[in-house]
């Protein structure tokens, strides 16, 4: 990792001063002033970051100086410092570039959680079950919300497809390393011989889009309204409540029926399409800005076999960080932290490392 240069640090704290001296003149306009403030919320922990390695590099300096002095104890006192130094000098090295970083605009932003059975029949519904429960209880701990959007639930149990809305402050910055298909390894209930079988599931988690973000013409969308099917409330099946949209330029179809109001489906509708087609930008966006170069954490591809859950052996293997966990039990039970943990470092390494290129 390359260190940032005492320049590029002054130019920080300058910027970080500027903004100061901005907002306390009390003359900027309402918009003007809100985005200074945002700004400069921004950069200050990136200033505190830049002033903590400059303050440091200069003890560093003084301590070096000490260690050449005549006086033999106050050379060993000076040389014991100056590796104490360096360990904290290398941390706020790390810290601030980190900081430097460029960061994902959407980490801040609520999610939609996508799951859906795949290969293994109605085992396979029983662990996407499993897993939307890992995450519920997960999204529990962090103190964020989650709202059923859609179900379609398997005769077995489990689910075929499930979708919600996970809502709280960096929920996509926490979850976005969950998309790709989850592998189970484990003797189903219905398995008389004991014998291990293999199932997946596919998740994807995608940062929620604001009215914002995506501008929808009406002219664009095809909304038919039809009769629910399936299980349901007492007046579900009764009523003409079934919404799907068509959006014609992309051809991305949604259909919602879970709720008995026609209005609530159609809103649902509209949020699962809008969160769908803001992703298909950011696709788009990140495609041209990588290149060649694919991130081996954060690529996203749904189609990537990306975790193992093995019940006989009670582990759970991440395959892109070669990280084994014997806890599966609790994982399960949504304690995810030194999981989710050990993927954002890794992804921050490789960016990190990516800057060095």
């Amino acid at each position: 990792m390359t260190a940032i240069s005492l320049d590029r640090i002054r130019q920080i704290e300058a910027r970080r001063d500027e903004l100061a001296a901005q907002m306390a003149t009390g003359d900027l306009p309402g918009d003007r002033f809100v985005a200074v403030s945002k700004e400069y919320a921004e950069l200050e922990p990136v200033a505190q970051a830049a002033a903590e390695v400059r303050r440091l590099r200069q003890e560093a300096e003084s301590l070096a100086f000490m260690t050449e002095d005549a006086d033999a104890e106050l050379r060993a006192m000076a040389a014991d410092e100056l590796r104490d130094n360096r360990a904290a000098l290398e941390a706020a090295d790390r810290r601030l570039a980190l900081a430097l970083l460029p960061r994902d605009a959407a980490d801040e932003r609520s999610a939609m959680l996508e799951l859906r059975a795949g290969t293994g029949g109605d085992e396979a519904a029983l662990f996407a079950g499993d897993l939307f429960r890992m995450y519920q209880r997960y999204a529990e701990g962090q103190g964020w919300r989650v709202e059923l959007i859609s179900a379609s639930e398997s005769d077995a149990g489990g689910y075929k497809e499930v979708v919600a809305s996970v809502t709280g402050q960096g929920v996509f910055a926490r979850l976005k390393f969950e998309s790709g298909v989850h592998r189970v390894q484990r003797v189903p209930v219905t398995e008389s011989g004991g014998r291990i079988h293999t199932s997946a599931a596919t998740v994807a988690v995608l940062p929620e889009a604001e009215d914002v973000d995506v501008q929808i013409d009406d002219k664009d969308l095809r909304i038919d309204i039809y009769r629910s099917s399936g299980p349901g409330g007492q007046s579900v099946n009764t009523t003409d409540s079934a919404v799907r949209i068509v959006h014609i330029p992309t051809g991305l179809t949604v259909i919602q029926q879970d709720e008995k109001s026609q209005h609530k489906n159609k809103a649902k509708a509209l949020k699962v399409l809008r969160t769908r087609l803001y992703e298909m930008e950011r696709e788009r966006l990140h495609a041209e800005r990588a290149g060649a170069r694919k991130s081996m954490v954060g690529s996203g591809d749904r189609s990537e076999r990306i975790r193992t859950y093995n019940f006989p052996q009670g582990r759970v293997t991440d395959h892109r960080i070669n990280l084994t966990l014997h806890r599966l039990p609790e994982i399960l039970q949504g304690d995810m932290a030194e999981l989710i943990g050990a993927l954002i470092a890794q992804d921050e390494a490789e960016r990190l490392a990516s800057l060095s290129e």
